[in-house]
């Protein structure tokens, strides 16, 4: 899917169709864009005349809200000429800047998490995933309450995809910042979802997989909880673990 700013060309991202104004609004979200639903004037499949049917589908266009200071922040967006894929997170100096800024902000530490909750959220995550039981081959991305109230959930080719399209729901839906609820990622948690993660304000993150180095060192930095390996009734927490609620 290639996305568009205006008549300018942003990314292009491998992904799995479907919601796909969230999965550009979680996007652009994450990359400082837009922070709020306020900043958005319109996004819509591209009418570009030059594309046949089914390739319209294809190209999302983000329309700003004029005069507005998301327009200021595209520009400067527009000048890295970003290029994702499924299979990684957007990186580079700007991105892991963002990440320092949103972690000063602090995340609320009110949050807490029985150890039932957190081992059953697989479970959770897993009965809601439509489109595997019929692919066996896609991630999810889910957002619960901390009492394991599922609010969305998403599914994509590439783990980053589907976060971004929980972020973007939240934002479409006016949500964020999501300051009370646990992200629930089907694969390892890498560095680019703990940014994610950190832009959307989320408070505790898990995994049925491992977290990588990265991650746990910027989870520790900002003080998020992160947990991993959550299946077979057992996790492991790598950092934030007070929000963790005590048995």
């Amino acid at each position: 899917m290639e996305i568009r700013l205006g008549d300018r060309r942003l990314s292009v991202t491998m992904r799995t169709p479907g919601a796909d104004f969230e999965l550009t609004a979680g996007l652009l979200y994450g990359e400082g864009v837009l922070r709020s639903a306020g900043d958005l004037r319109a996004i819509r499949y591209c009418v570009d005349p030059s594309l046949d049917d089914e390739q319209r589908y294809n190209v999302v266009t983000v329309d700003l809200a004029a005069g507005g200071p998301a327009v200021a922040r595209a520009a400067a967006l527009l000048e890295r000429s970003l290029i994702t894929s499924s299979a990684c997170g957007v990186c580079g100096k700007q991105s892991l800047h963002a990440v320092h800024l949103h972690a000063e902000r602090g995340l609320d530490d009110a949050v807490h998490v029985s150890p039932a909750v957190v081992v059953d959220l697989p479970r959770r995550l897993r009965e809601r995933q439509r489109l595997f039981d019929h692919t066996g081959g896609l991630h999810a991305a889910a957002l619960f309450t901390p009492q394991g109230e599922a609010l969305v959930v998403r599914e994509d080719v590439g783990r980053h995809n589907a976060v971004d399209k929980v972020v973007g729901w939240a934002l479409l839906q006016d949500r964020l910042p999501l300051t009370d609820v646990v992200l629930m990622v089907s694969g390892r948690t890498s560095y680019e979802i703990v940014q994610k993660a950190l832009a959307a304000r989320v408070p505790f993150v898990a995994s049925v997989s491992a977290p990588s180095s990265l991650a746990v060192a910027m989870a520790r930095e900002a003080g998020l909880t992160l947990a991993g390996f959550v299946r077979d009734g057992r996790f492991t927490v790598y950092a934030g673990e007070h929000r963790v609620a005590q048995a």
